[in-house]
């Protein structure tokens, strides 16, 4: 362990944030049926421009293909995503931090240059910028980490205890950083 890690004091005060899977499933939810219903109008108004005429038929099948199709693919998706939730830990020796489905990176304190939060609501992000390149350790398993440049990206949005709380433990850590 290099000496830039070594714990100087309890190494019990972790603070973890996670994506809790049903505000992510509601999200997504909310998300997939605003564009799939967008794309049905769409398909709606050229089934009309071309003069092909919708039956009550046609509308009921349309109420159909909204409810269902959001859904199951809603859930498919985080089937898919279901154990690669995005995820951070703040503690002594770092932050330790991954975006839903990429790699875990771990930042020590001292190697943290700049820490914001970009974006609003669900989409909120967090920017993690390290001193160096050096500094950034990256995990074995998953696709590489959400970058932007030289920094890390992270939804921090619907993390649970939230974006707020996450910039006060950050602050509390990293007081001319954030």
């Amino acid at each position: 362990m290099a000496h830039i890690d070594q714990v100087l004091g309890p190494d019990d005060d972790t603070v973890t944030f996670f994506q809790p899977r049903a505000m992510v499933f509601v999200t997504m939810l909310w998300v997939v049926t605003a564009v799939w219903a967008l794309a049905l109008a769409l398909f709606a108004a050229v089934r009309l421009a071309l003069g092909i005429p919708s039956g009550a038929g046609d509308l009921i099948r349309y109420l159909e293909v909204a409810l269902i199709v959001p859904m199951v693919f809603t859930a498919l998706i985080l089937l898919v995503a279901w154990r690669r939730l995005g995820w951070l830990h703040s503690s002594m020796r770092g932050l330790d931090f991954a975006a839903t489905g990429r790699r875990a990176v771990h930042v020590p304190w001292a190697g943290v240059g700049e820490v914001r939060l970009r974006g609003w609501g669900p989409f909120t992000e967090l920017v993690v910028t390290p001193v160096d390149d050096q500094f950034a350790v990256v995990g074995d398993s998953g696709r590489s980490p959400r970058m932007r440049g030289r920094a890390y990206l992270v939804d921090v949005g619907l993390m649970s205890p939230g974006p707020r709380v996450l910039l006060a433990e950050l602050h509390r850590r990293l007081p001319s950083k954030v």
